[in-house]
């Protein structure tokens, strides 16, 4: 569960709360594709925005439509009484492991951030996935804070920044060394996935592979094999897609890509998160018709 491709689908919304519809395609698309996990409820499933029956219901109809495909839920909230909640919600809702960054207004210390981590995993039945997305979150962990979290009970992965090329290989080895070998090293960070999972990433938690799995797969399952040269080559495709994820924003981005594939409506972001602008999309629109995207 902890190893391979872990798509990231989006929580599509309208005036009426999420699109369960949507919602259920998404999921039901990712588990036909055979990725190795769904995260519900992650960045790109727009989590802070949405309240904690709507986190409820979705964490279920992502297990009822994911088959036999595991499900990891997205637990981050601002207070540690409302992570634990969301856990409960996730577990009782048959996830198979929960996803956990360490949101936050003010900003948090190192010490801040064990103890939350300490604490939602005293209570846990669950594996845990430790989410490092500093674009977001705004902490940065040390090693040495991952090497900390990394020995709490129930800790399975720790999804990672992407790494740049020339330091890749060093920075996994680096990393591999302060982990026990029963935690997972996973890289995010899309246009950089090919590259760590290269260099000895064992997961990618990726955002496109919510809206479109097969190129993902397709990167995934190359460096699986050892065919690094096939991986890369996969990605340097894709890299049209990888400009507007730069410039537009990933989460914008797949929601433009879903809607020009008609898997969900127009708007299906939460408010006050908007879509892109008309000319945008086009842009959008005109890369997934000359990539084949589907």
């Amino acid at each position: 569960m902890f190893t391979g491709l872990s798509a990231f689908p989006l929580t599509p919304v309208s005036d009426r709360g999420i699109d369960e519809e949507a919602f259920a395609g998404l999921v039901t698309r990712l588990a036909t594709a055979r990725v190795d996990s769904i995260t519900a409820l992650g960045s790109t499933g727009s989590y802070p925005y949405l309240d904690r029956a709507e986190r409820a219901r979705a964490a279920r109809l992502a297990v009822e439509h994911a088959g036999s495909t595991p499900v990891i839920v997205g637990i981050g909230a601002l207070r540690t009484r409302d992570v634990l909640e969301l856990a409960e919600d996730a577990q009782e809702a048959g996830a198979s492991g929960v996803l956990l960054a360490p949101v936050s207004y003010q900003a948090l210390t190192a010490d801040e951030v064990f103890g939350l981590y300490e604490d939602v995993t005293a209570s846990l039945s669950v594996p845990l996935v430790v989410y490092d997305n500093p674009g977001t979150t705004h902490f940065t962990f040390t090693d040495e804070l991952y090497a900390r979290i990394a020995e709490l009970p129930h800790v399975a992965s720790i999804k990672i920044p992407g790494v740049q090329a020339a330091a890749a290989e060093q920075r996994l080895a680096a990393l591999r060394a302060l982990l026990p070998p029963s935690v997972t090293i996973g890289v995010s960070g899309d246009p950089l996935a090919a590259t760590g999972l290269n260099a000895g990433s064992q997961a990618w938690y990726s955002v496109i592979a919510g809206t479109l799995p097969e190129p993902a797969l397709a990167i995934t399952r190359a460096a699986q094999a050892g065919d690094a040269a096939t991986a890369a080559a996969e990605s340097e495709r894709l890299q049209p897609l990888w400009d507007l994820f730069s410039r537009l924003g990933s989460l914008r981005v797949v929601s433009a890509i879903a809607e020009v594939l008609g898997l969900v409506g127009h708007p299906n972001l939460p408010l006050p998160l908007r879509g892109l602008p008309d000319g945008e999309r086009a842009a959008v629109a005109d890369v997934v018709q000359r990539l084949d995207l589907r």
